[in-house]
């Protein structure tokens, strides 16, 4: 059995995966069993999990996309931002946060998006303990996580620079300065 194999047997089964992406490595579930990231990470409640989804028809699952949204993705996913959307009223299970928004992203990494393909969204959180930096290697993410996490996908290394996030539910606002400029994301919207 593959390391993508094993990681999506792990998230059917309501399990936890270490998967790579563009940026860090990432502690994966599917959405329904997140409070298992929020424990392991002793993540607090109050901080929400970001989905990651293998495209914007994916995502438009959990996140109500506007036009502007819309945009952005198609013309800056996959890659290292994060949409601040609102939370698709369907979606029933605690990611965590206010409840009415939710972070969304494609990431631009081969193997996390061969899984999520077959897996569907993921809810997921970088792959080190709270206040400690990210995995930015399977060796340093099974190092935090063995004995936990029975999968972990080597992707290799990742980049390591964060995500940005942008708010996109009312003006867009930048919350998380990262690898895409808001002035990037303002030329996407055209």
């Amino acid at each position: 059995m593959t390391a993508l194999q094993s990681a999506l047997e792990e998230l059917r089964a309501g399990r936890l995966a270490v998967i790579p992406t563009d940026t860090v490595y990432g502690l994966a579930a599917a959405c329904g069993a997140a409070p298992a990231l929020f424990a392991l990470k002793k993540r607090p409640r109050a901080k929400a999990l970001p989905v990651l989804g293998c495209c914007v028809s994916d995502l438009e699952r959990v996140a109500n996309f506007s036009a502007a949204a819309l945009r952005i993705a198609e013309r800056l996913w996959p890659g290292p931002l994060t949409l601040v959307l609102e939370r698709a009223p369907s979606l029933d299970v605690d990611l965590g946060g206010d409840g009415a928004t939710i972070a969304v992203r494609v990431p631009a990494h081969e193997m996390a998006l061969e899984l999520l393909v077959r897996s569907g969204p993921v809810a997921v959180t970088s792959a080190n303990r709270t206040g400690e930096p990210p995995a930015t290697t399977v060796t340093e993410a099974r190092a935090t996580f063995a004995g936990e996490v029975r999968a972990f996908v080597d992707g290799g290394r990742c980049d390591g620079a964060p995500s940005s996030v942008v708010s996109v539910t009312d003006e867009l606002r930048l919350l998380r300065a990262g690898a895409v400029t808001l002035a990037e994301v303002r030329q996407a919207l055209g």
